[in-house]
């Protein structure tokens, strides 16, 4: 299957550039309450990782009286990373992209030149694999019925 199919594209998603400040990330997470966001080059629009609320708070409590303002002067780069997501190229199988959320709320996709195209959220993933269950289960329900029929009919 191609994995596309799944894809949210970069101009829907919510990110942030590699140029952005810390004030700027709390803001964008804020509004759209995302928990991790993409972070992208603004010049060679290649993905760099992943922020997560995890990171800002650790940042935040490590940084003697950072304020709003002083948040507002501080690069996103400037803030350590405990794990980005790992993204998968555009043209992956379906067995890498769900290997990469299992652990992940969001994997990436890039082109072959590494540049972000938009991401694939594990929600949708589990929804297309909870409706190929349902069918599947149908489809064998189906199966075991025209199984009973036709031995009542030989009895």
């Amino acid at each position: 299957m191609n994995i596309l199919f799944f894809l949210t594209p970069k101009s829907e998603v919510a990110f942030l550039y590699d140029t952005d400040s810390l004030g700027q990330a709390l803001k964008k997470m804020e509004s759209h309450r995302y928990s991790a966001i993409p972070i992208i080059a603004r010049d060679s629009g290649r993905y760099v990782g992943t922020l997560t609320e995890g990171d800002l708070l650790w940042k935040l409590k490590d940084s003697k009286n950072l304020s709003f303002q002083g948040a507002e002067k501080l690069s996103v780069m400037e803030i350590e990373r405990n794990r980005d997501n790992e993204p998968v190229e555009a043209d992956a199988d379906m067995e890498d992209l769900i290997n990469k959320a299992v652990n992940q709320n969001f994997v990436p996709v890039i082109d072959g030149d590494q540049c972000f195209i938009g991401l694939i959220k594990r929600k949708d993933i589990i929804l297309y694999l909870s409706s190929r269950l349902a069918a599947a289960k149908a489809a064998m329900s189906e199966r075991q019925r025209a199984k009973e029929a036709e031995t009542c009919i030989i009895s």
